[in-house]
């Protein structure tokens, strides 16, 4: 399945995306959306696997890839806005499904409690709901964390540190050559890379169990688990699919497995 790339328009500017789709589909547009600071690159071997039967776009969040970006950090009510815009623009017909990913998770279920008019599902894989007091402590780190110095202190402690978790502490059956085109997919936005995590960490669970569609939290045996498991706890129609085989760069080897357990629930 080949996968193209275009953009379109968003509120904030031009909105960049990857898409792919077989001649005829028959299944619901399934739109995907990537942690941060990552982009649609991370989706691309999940949207050779998932594409057979549906047309599939992964977007760019304004601020992430090769999307223009807002003029300062957003909540995630306004991220997931840009994407309904992008949607509308596209001319996307009938009922869409959603699947997020880390940041990802967020801005579907913003999408989802927008387009109550057009999100049909939403399947999740490790939502960040760490307890209170952690989540502060991350924004405030944030908010309070060094500015960029003429010397590059600051951006090369960064990209160091960008660097052993992306390539060095990667599983290893993700090829070198693909964990350096992630790492510098991320460094390319390394001045913005906290700005949505300001809209993650100041993020208001309590619009958890607003979301009435069927939902799916798709959860690796992974960092994010129990947090993850704790905010799925507060969603109505929640199924949980447990991958206890899985940990991290699961889009790089489990493709196929990701794609298998989506189809059966949007099907």
């Amino acid at each position: 399945m080949m996968i193209s790339r275009a953009y379109t328009r968003c509120r904030y500017g031009q909105m960049h995306y990857r898409e792919a789709a077989p001649e005829n589909p028959t299944a619901p547009t399934l739109i995907l959306l990537h942690q941060n600071p990552s982009s649609s690159y991370e989706y691309e071997l999940l949207m050779k696997a998932v594409s057979k039967d549906r047309r599939v776009i992964a977007f760019d969040t304004p601020g992430y890839g090769m999307s223009d970006a807002p003029p300062a950090p957003l909540d995630m009510a306004a991220y997931a806005a840009s994407f309904s815009d992008a949607i509308d623009n596209l001319q996307v017909e009938g009922k869409i499904d959603v699947y997020g990913f880390h940041t990802g998770t967020l801005l579907a279920i913003e999408l989802a409690l927008l387009r109550r008019d057009k999100v049909g599902r939403i399947a999740l894989t490790g939502i960040p709901m760490y307890p209170p007091a952690k989540r502060a402590d991350l924004l405030r780190q944030i908010k309070e964390g060094p500015e960029n110095d003429e010397q590059g202190t600051v951006t090369l402690s960064m990209l160091a540190r960008l660097w052993d978790y992306v390539v060095v502490q990667r599983d290893k059956r993700v090829s070198l050559d693909r964990a350096i085109r992630a790492f510098a997919d991320k460094a390319w936005v390394l001045d913005r890379s906290s700005w949505a995590y300001r809209g993650v960490w100041s993020y208001d669970y309590a619009r958890l169990p607003g979301l009435n569609i069927p939902s799916l939290l798709l959860q690796p045996d992974e960092q994010l688990r129990e947090a993850s498991l704790a905010a799925a706890a507060l969603i109505p129609d929640i199924t949980i699919r447990h991958l206890p085989d899985l940990n991290r760069d699961i889009f790089e080897f489990a493709q196929e497995q990701i794609a298998h357990e989506l189809c059966h629930f949007f099907n």
